[in-house]
């Protein structure tokens, strides 16, 4: 299945989850899937792509460390049915928002929870979603950066160091 679709699933997911333990196995997964991007765009994004996508890969990854495992049934894990990304832009800016929604349903948790352990697990998990989302932010202005200079180097034009244009 294709990244937005799968983000979209996760993201009305999300929403319908009632109780903090759905909640927080909700959040494991969008994190879980946001790893998958993340590797996915590493392994066969665009070279300029993939530092940053690792970065996404090890961020998510450690969304998924301070949270508890959930117990789920063979094929519940939405990122083990990614099978392309498909337009990476669009899957970025689905998985940012996603993030940012994780963030808040932490908060939502976090507010409520009865003990010590559930609410620095969430206050770790929010920040674990905000850093992975600031990734995904630096992932869509690297992609904007090079759609921006492919009309350039077109034209036979080169940027300079102070983002002047030149001729080769």
């Amino acid at each position: 299945m294709d990244a937005v679709r799968l983000i979209v699933r996760s993201g009305r997911a999300l929403a319908a989850a009632g109780e903090a333990p759905q909640i927080l196995t909700e959040v494991w997964q969008a994190q879980a899937l946001a790893q998958a991007i993340g590797s996915r765009l590493a392994v066969s994004g665009p070279p300029e792509l993939r530092g940053e996508a690792i970065g996404l890969t090890e961020l998510a990854g450690r969304g998924c460390g301070v949270l508890h495992t959930p117990d789920l049934a063979p094929g519940e894990l939405r990122a083990a049915q990614l099978t392309e990304l498909g337009d990476a832009r669009q899957a970025l800016m689905s998985l940012g928002t996603l993030l940012g929604e994780i963030g808040i349903a932490l908060v939502g948790v976090a507010c409520a929870a009865d003990d010590e352990g559930t609410y620095w697990q969430c206050m770790e998990g929010i920040d674990a979603a905000d850093e992975s989302r600031d990734r995904v932010r630096e992932l869509l202005r690297k992609l904007a950066d090079r759609d921006a200079a492919s009309p350039q180097r077109e034209a036979g034009q080169t940027v300079g160091p102070a983002g002047s244009a030149g001729s080769r």
